[in-house]
């Protein structure tokens, strides 16, 4: 993939950019916000935005920027974490139907084609409901949910791969299965699953914010984008910055990946 390539594409550079104004914003945050993420000041309550808290306060007096800022620390570990969960069980469970074919490639796909008929979204709720709410249950309820989508892609490149040249000519020296999957075929399925990498860090922070409204993710007092939209739905008349901030903030970020994984994919295509 060449770096001119990616300059050239409109929509990885508009979405590497708004990830890079959220980076930016969740770095900082680790050492400064304007005012404490739960530092509340009643005698403000659903300030309108001005000089003193440039987005306003919410309904407890609290600084929606400071919460906002640290909100992007918790959105960024959950998509983090939730997508190399499900990259690593995905990229495992492929790798081993692809490679081996026949009955076991059936019988686990089969187990992936039944998840990915059940919503990603239900199974999470259902997940979290059962073992909990709480930051930890959420990320391993979004990694599983995650797993599926890797899977069929890993399996796929393996089929692919398995069967090309240099391949059969690693096997024909001698080669084990193990050299083969990490030395010969994923060193060349790098570019797509860095790509349903992007697409899936965007649905697992959508999935988060939507556990949050319904009170099944990251619990308070800890800030969560999905949370203050909950908590900022009764005041959309009285205060409809609270909603449309927190909305924008979220929807910058699930635009930034899926445009940034766009991106990628368009490279990726004229590159093959």
């Amino acid at each position: 993939m060449k770096w001119k390539q990616l300059l050239h594409s409109k929509p990885l550079l508009i979405g590497a950019a708004l990830i890079a104004a959220l980076l930016a914003l969740m770095v900082t945050s680790l050492f400064y916000t304007p005012y404490g993420p739960n530092e509340m000041n009643t005698s403000l309550r659903l300030a309108p935005p001005q000089l003193a808290h440039w987005w306003g306060t919410d309904n407890f007096g609290r600084d929606i920027f400071s919460r906002i800022m640290e909100g992007t620390q918790t959105a960024f570990l959950i998509g983090l974490l939730s997508v190399a969960i499900g990259l690593v069980f995905g990229l495992l469970i492929g790798a081993v139907a692809g490679y081996a074919g026949g009955w076991l490639d059936e019988a686990l796909m089969r187990i992936m084609d039944a998840k990915l008929a059940f919503p990603g979204i239900l199974l999470a709720i259902m997940l979290v409901t059962v073992f909990g709410p709480g930051l930890g249950n959420t990320i391993v309820a979004l990694g599983v949910m995650s797993i599926p989508s890797f899977a069929r892609i890993a399996r796929s490149g393996f089929i692919q791969y398995k069967e090309f040249a240099f391949v059969k000519a690693a096997t024909a020296r001698g080669a084990g299965p193990l050299r083969i999957i990490f030395h010969h075929i994923l060193p060349n399925m790098t570019s797509p699953l860095i790509v349903a990498a992007s697409l899936r860090f965007s649905g697992s922070v959508l999935a988060e914010a939507g556990l949050s409204y319904l009170g099944l993710g990251v619990q308070p007092p800890d800030p969560s984008w999905g949370r203050m939209l909950s908590e900022a739905q009764p005041f959309i008349v009285n205060a409809p910055w609270y909603v449309l901030l927190t909305g924008a903030v979220i929807t910058a970020m699930v635009l930034g990946f899926n445009l940034l994984g766009d991106g990628l994919r368009d490279v990726y295509d004229k590159k093959g």
